[in-house]
């Protein structure tokens, strides 16, 4: 294990090198759905460098301005107590769930439940094979809900991959009885338009909701035909979930045009994408609030009528966003954070070439009552620590840290790794803790890093694409008081209320 004594100023020569310009400068203006036909957050990017540049690489980790390859790195107030390595399921990782004593780890060949009572030796308690991207994850009670955004054969976990361009292609949502943590139940399975990117649990006393985030990367997909502006709402009975079904579709941007009433993108902002759906939805349930990141905009809504929500308001970023990826409330709901995966997750972008404002977080107040509620844009947020160029590396999933009086959250950055950062001042947010590992490869540009990384009941766990399940604790003053919150079940994008509003 290796400290680095000054993480805040090494890394400066490092950026963009000659082998990979044209990769990332494709990546930076495409839509960042980039995966197409094999949708996700992670495109199978690999490149290889060119001789002089892989030299640069090797004499940067040998002068020990980055990490060696898959070398742990730290802050003092972090300690890496575990490590799972991928088994069974051998794709990328993907989101995590939690629920008591165990984690649900989505894969794209399916899920991983652990029992992480003891979070210093975390044991796999099953492992489902489900093949289907993303197979993001979210548990309520009993079930547990899988997303499912590629062209399948059909709905079964045995399907197999189809061409997008196939009409009998199926995506959707599939539920899974997990009273038995051992042995999953298959139970239900419902198609939504452009399959489920991501998904979002809205409960009530006898249903559950789920919003399903998905977008229409182009006019090649027959079931995803542009526009595509809204959200597919399925409703659950919990103790029925067979008779599942999708009970509406609200168009978000109404308008005219091909592309709605969203963010055109380009031609006129070159390099946005524009808004064909929503790519994530977090929601507050006590408050009837939800916040939504939807490709070229940021939303604020209502979910009083939570089969009809209704927007608030609605922001842009022509400047410095290219893709709205998702959004994080602080726990006073006066703020919200919303992440920009510049790139489509799969290129270098944290490095000074593409400086500090780009392929970061936007911090925003949420100013005003009720329905008059508006977003208004105060700063932004990235990681002090230049990557490699075969690193990739963007704003992605984080949680809230629960401490009252603090805005403190934690959040993956791919190969970035983890960040611990604050925002109680919206205009001057700063990180305080960081965990990472060296480039995956020194030599390609490649596909890895920390997926997710939530905070739950005093410790973080990270789900990392290529290296398995890491479980970190953080020893700081200023997240200390966090040990104290306990919670029996967490979904990130069903935010809870830690301490009451």
């Amino acid at each position: 294990m290796t400290l680095l004594k000054d993480p805040r100023t090494r890394r400066r020569r490092l950026g963009v090198v000659a082998g990979v310009t044209g990769l990332l400068a494709a990546l930076l203006t495409a839509t960042p759905a980039l995966a197409i036909p094999d949708p996700g957050d992670t495109p199978a990017v690999e490149r290889q460098l060119s001789r002089s540049d892989r030299a640069d690489v090797a004499e940067a980790i040998a002068a020990g301005e980055i990490p060696g390859v898959g070398e742990v790195v730290h802050s003092a107030n972090i300690k890496h107590l575990a490590n799972v390595p991928k088994d069974v399921l051998r794709d990328k990782n993907s989101d995590l769930a939690f629920q008591g004593r165990y984690a649900f780890a989505g894969n794209y060949d399916g899920f991983r439940i652990y029992d992480i009572s003891n979070p210093r030796a975390p044991k796999t308690v099953v492992q489902v094979l489900c093949p289907g991207s993303q197979n993001d994850v979210t548990v309520d009670g009993n079930l547990l809900f899988l997303s499912t955004d590629s062209s399948r054969s059909d709905s079964s976990c045995n399907s197999t991959t189809q061409p997008a361009s196939e009409k009998s292609s199926w995506e959707g949502m599939k539920i899974f009885d997990i009273s038995d943590k051992r042995n999953p139940k298959y139970v239900a399975a419902v198609e939504t338009a452009c399959g489920s990117h991501t998904h979002t649990l809205v409960p009530e006393r006898r249903n559950v909701y789920l919003y399903v985030s998905s977008y229409s990367p182009n006019a090649n997909y027959p079931d995803c035909q542009p526009p595509h502006d809204g959200i597919s709402i399925i409703k659950v009975p919990r103790h029925a979930p067979e008779k599942a079904a999708v009970v509406g579709f609200p168009v978000l941007f109404p308008g005219e045009g091909p592309d709605g009433g969203g963010n055109p993108g380009g031609p006129t902002n070159p390099g946005v994408s524009k808004t064909t759906g929503c790519h994530d939805i977090t929601v507050l349930p006590e408050l009837d609030l939800a916040a939504g990141a939807c490709m070229g905009d940021g939303i604020l809504m209502s979910i009083k009528d939570p089969e009809h929500p209704k927007i608030i308001d609605q922001v842009q970023d022509n400047v410095n966003f290219a893709f709205w990826h998702s959004a994080t409330f602080n726990q006073k709901a006066d703020k919200v954070v919303f992440t920009d995966e510049l790139g489509g997750g799969g290129a270098a972008t944290c490095n000074a070439e593409i400086g500090p404002n780009r392929g970061a977080d936007g911090i925003y107040d949420i100013v005003g009552k009720g329905d008059h509620r508006k977003l208004v844009f105060r700063s932004y947020f990235k990681i002090p620590r230049h990557q490699a160029s075969t690193e990739n590396c963007v704003a992605h999933n984080g949680s809230l840290i629960p401490v009252k009086g603090r805005d403190l959250m934690v959040q993956a950055w791919y190969q970035g790794g983890v960040s611990v950062w604050e925002f109680t001042d919206s205009s001057r947010p700063r990180e305080i803790a960081f965990f990472e590992r060296g480039p995956d490869s020194a030599t390609d540009l490649t596909s890895g890093g920390s997926w997710s990384a939530y905070y739950y009941n005093g410790y973080i766990y990270s789900n990392d694409i290529s290296n398995g399940f890491d479980v970190l604790k953080i020893d700081d003053r200023r997240t200390d008081p966090a040990k104290w919150v306990r919670l029996s079940e967490l979904n990130v994008q069903t935010q809870p209320d830690y301490f009451g509003w």
